[in-house]
């Protein structure tokens, strides 16, 4: 059966039907199920004896959102505990809080006075401050029985939602158990890969959507995700503003839930939002003579919200409030270092996320960056920070002893006055000043810790290359991981932020929202309107600096279309490409994304074969070398290391047989990624691949042969075998697409810096680096980590002199 990957990348001034089936030049439906002898297009007629009721469904983002979210939420049983449990949670802080402010008497429970009858001898208990019931009614104010009767309303509608939502997944759950064979008890041993490839089976048998015969895992990927690909893209290219240039503290980062909320509403999903439905644009949003007058609408909309977000921001605020109190009161005075320790931002959560790429599969890659990046937050200290926490520490510990000690000896001192809040305080203090005094055993090593990061998490901006031990960096990368207690501030402070956002920021991006609707929105056959970024266009968007040498000229050239703002930034088109490749292996991609990732696999290869001779001026090197020797870099050190640090012989060039790592692990891919295919594409595949044609003087192949590792778009010319080591017998971690992708993330960026040097050292005059004969214009010898070409007398940087000083070997001769 065929495979229909038809993208109509058509002028958008014309009108749209459902699910993307446009209109032609006669103005007849493309998807008109009459006779028609001059179209090619193949209808599938279902007999009225097999009909199903998933046959056409008319609103498939919606479906399969749901489908993910009933998978990731472990079925019907767990989805309606958490539906009840979150609304007996807010009548418990409406209650709760109504009957603190009314039922309660301070005065007997702070013992201001005695209750009614009570003699010296006897103890005040709980129950003497808690008011009668008709007490409790007098002191009821007209404020806060408005709060109570909109606390009932908005109950109430929560109520009709939740009712509706499980409706709705109840067919989701007869969609699992009939179509997909899927119980609910069998969810937890079900990756989203596997539930995946059996929707697009039932959509051969159903034809769940009836515009095209065969649905692809990009489809799915684009209903789901549609808004946030738009959103990502975005905030990628600025049109959202989300960084504020503040007086003191110099620029600032905010982003929150509510902000967040407000935005999506009215750009995407609201009643007044651009999208007619959840997969067409309005047809006005295409027309070019029309972008005035819409964004002179979208402007008066956002001001509009953002009034009525000033308004009730007093009421949003208290909720908050009372939420935020209720859920980490508790977990601050049990553990009061929490609110010291790090999460990865709203920002940073947007920055960081490939697109077409799903929430279980952001978390895992950035879960897997936490470590790394929380030791590069903690090795820097202040010095007279330090000095004053250990002193500050020092006397507040000998106080909280000395109360400890006295409490244990007599219980009696608890009953003191404050003596319990002296304790408590104490406590806080001490846990506060840890955070400030620096480890012992701390070793200074920022260059190699943010290259760690970037392995796991993919992106981080150009500028912070060999400048990761500055507080500039420092101050930046907290804004995409940034303290828990930050975190807090930012959603309490929410509901006063974000209407002034909207009105005074937001409202003046209008126009731009509107050009890049116009611009970035690609017509797809089945699938309907989506942002053109998700296409992960290599051609269209791609970036010159982000594209392997090899990559032929044709292919490498912009599309004739392209201008300049058409590109990503960070190589995110790129990226997400291969992120998408090695989470779907059994995708196939079209014809300039799969040469580009075969000629990723080439360079690969190139660099793997120059590898014991051009260490420094070597991609694959430099981003080998700059990992670590436990983890994912102890992989990279016993796959990667030449015989110089080995002390082993060399066969025809190539390394030999004894530097390559056991691979048998196919099959144990984590749950949470869904991909059992092993490393398909990138250069874990690339360099297992080329094992193969590894041979010995003799021409006989040096490598003994093992499993397939399932070679997806890899080059006819090299061997899908993998490689079997005899030493250094390190056991791989078991999510080898993880593995996978983040090597080629560092050989990407290291091909993006050769790019960039490149160019500079292009630019300038009478530089003895560029080549003047036959290849002139082409750099030839990169500088690597800092240092400065070899024919320049230019003394060494001075972040390349600290990493020498500060920074351990990375690996051992």
């Amino acid at each position: 059966m065929s495979q229909n990957f038809q993208t109509s990348y058509q002028p958008l001034g014309g009108a749209s039907d459902r699910d993307g089936i446009s209109r032609g030049e006669d103005g007849e439906r493309d998807d008109d199920l009459s006779p028609d002898t001059h179209t090619s297009m193949v209808f599938h007629v279902v007999p009225k004896s097999s009909k199903s009721r998933w046959n056409h469904l008319e609103d498939l983002d919606s479906f399969f959102t749901r489908v993910y979210q009933y998978h990731q939420n472990h079925g019907m049983l767990c989805m309606m505990l958490q539906q009840l449990f979150e609304l007996v949670q807010f009548i418990f802080v409406v209650v709760f809080t109504s009957f603190l402010f009314t039922c309660v008497d301070y005065d007997i429970l702070f013992r201001n006075r005695s209750p009614k009858n009570f003699n010296a001898t006897d103890k005040i208990t709980l129950l003497d401050a808690i008011r009668t019931c008709d007490e409790c009614l007098e002191h009821f104010n007209w404020l806060l029985v408005f709060i109570i009767v909109l606390s009932v309303v908005i109950w109430l509608l929560r109520l009709v939602h939740a009712g509706f939502t499980l409706f709705q997944f109840w067919e989701i759950k007869l969609f699992f158990n009939k179509a997909l064979g899927i119980h609910d008890n069998d969810l937890g041993n079900i990756t989203w890969e596997e539930v995946e490839q059996r929707v697009m089976e039932v959509q051969v048998e159903q034809r769940m959507c009836i515009h095209k015969e065969v649905l692809t895992e990009l489809d799915i990927y684009h209903r789901i995700l549609r808004f946030t690909n738009y959103f990502n893209a975005m905030v990628n290219k600025e049109i959202i503003p989300l960084k504020f240039e503040m007086p003191f503290s110099g620029e600032m980062v905010f982003l929150t839930k509510g902000l967040r909320y407000n935005i999506e509403m009215l750009l995407f999903w609201g009643p007044w939002a651009p999208f007619k439905n959840n997969w067409h644009l309005s047809d006005e949003y295409k027309r070019l003579e029309k972008r005035q007058e819409l964004a002179e609408e979208l402007s008066k909309r956002f001001l509009y919200v953002g009034i009525a977000n000033l308004v009730l921001s007093p009421l949003i605020f208290i909720f908050q409030f009372l939420y935020s109190l209720f859920n980490y009161a508790e977990m601050i005075k049990r553990e009061p270092g929490s609110l010291g320790s790090r999460r990865w931002s709203h920002y940073g959560e947007v920055y960081l996320r490939h697109f077409n790429e799903l929430d279980h599969e952001m978390t895992a890659r950035l879960n897997r960056g936490y470590k790394a990046a929380s030791q590069y937050m903690t090795i820097f200290s202040s010095p007279i920070m330090a000095v004053v926490a250990k002193h500050v520490a020092f006397a507040c510990g000998a106080l909280f002893v000395v109360l400890a000690g006295l409490s244990i000896y007599d219980e009696d001192v608890l009953q003191v006055e404050h003596v319990l809040t002296f304790m408590t305080i104490l406590g806080a203090v001490l846990a506060g000043c840890r955070g400030f005094i620096p480890a012992e055993n701390l070793v200074f090593c920022p260059e190699l810790l943010l290259r760690r990061v970037l392995a796991e998490v993919h992106y981080l901006p150009d500028h912070w290359r060999e400048k990761a031990h500055t507080s500039r960096v420092r101050q930046e990368f907290s804004q995409l991981f940034q303290y828990k207690a930050v975190h807090i501030v930012e959603e309490l402070v929410s509901p006063i932020i974000t209407p002034l956002i909207l009105i005074f920021r937001l409202r003046f991006k209008a126009l731009d929202i509107v050009d890049f609707y116009r611009n970035f929105t690609v017509e797809v056959v089945g699938v309907g309107d989506v942002c053109s970024f998700a296409q992960m266009d290599v051609r269209r968007h791609g970036s010159p600096t982000w594209q392997p040498d090899v990559l032929s000229e044709d292919l490498n050239q912009p599309d004739s279309s392209s201008k300049p703002g058409m590109t990503t930034d960070g190589g995110k088109t790129e990226l997400s490409l291969i992120h998408f490749t090695m989470t779907n292996p059994k995708w196939r991609p079209p014809k300039e994304s799969s040469a580009f990732i075969t000629a990723l696999k080439t360079q690969v290869q190139r660099d793997m074969n120059a590898l014991t001779t051009l260490q420094e001026e070597n991609a694959l090197f430099s981003s080998l070398n700059s990992l670590s020797c436990d983890g994912l870099g102890m992989v990279a050190t016993s796959m990667f290391r030449p015989p110089w640090m080995m002390g082993g012989p060399q066969i025809g060039g190539q390394l030999q047989q004894s530097y390559w790592p056991p691979i048998g692990l196919r099959g144990r891919i984590s749950r949470v990624e869904g991909s059992r295919n092993g490393p398909s594409g990138g250069i874990l595949s690339s360099i297992q691949q080329m094992g193969s044609s590894v041979e010995g003087p003799l021409g006989t192949s040096t490598m003994t042969s093992g499993p397939i590792i399932d070679p997806v778009l890899a080059p006819s010319t090299i061997g899908p075998s993998s490689i079997i080591g005899r030493s250094l017998m390190a056991p791989l971690p078991q999510d080898l697409t993880a593995v996978n992708m983040s090597l080629s993330t560092l050989y990407l960026h290291e091909l993006h810096q050769r790019h960039r040097h490149r160019a500079m050292y292009t630019d300038t005059p009478h530089n003895p680096s560029v080549s003047q004969g036959p290849q002139a214009g082409v750099f030839h010898s990169v500088p690597f980590q800092g240092r400065p070409p070899p024919d320049s007398e230019a003394a060494p940087s001075v972040s390349f002199q600290r990493a020498q000083e500060k920074t351990p070997l990375l690996a051992d001769p």
